[in-house]
């Protein structure tokens, strides 16, 4: 248990930063997951207007700070290539 004044706050702090940060963390992973769910049933027009919405989020949680900014990318990145290679396919 923290004993100073400075290491309470800090533990007060830390708490409220791991919830926010899981919040934005949840968000996008339930976001790409909508995403996964519409590719795996052969819905390409659903995944496509989903991407633009986990982007945005994908987006606010790295600029809030829960994920890097390049890990954000990556991700939006990476689905828009399975969307892609889903709308080649056929």
């Amino acid at each position: 248990m923290a004993h100073t004044r400075n290491a309470r706050k800090r533990v007060r702090q830390a708490e409220r930063r791991r919830l926010e940060n899981r919040y934005h963390i949840s968000r996008m992973r339930t976001a790409f997951k909508r995403i996964r769910e519409a590719l795996k049933e052969g819905d390409i027009q659903k995944a496509e207007s989903l991407l633009p919405l986990a982007q945005k989020i994908a987006y606010r949680a790295a600029a809030k700070g829960a994920i890097h900014k390049n890990e954000a990318a990556r991700r939006v990145s990476r689905y828009a290539q399975k969307i892609n290679a889903a709308k080649a396919q056929g």
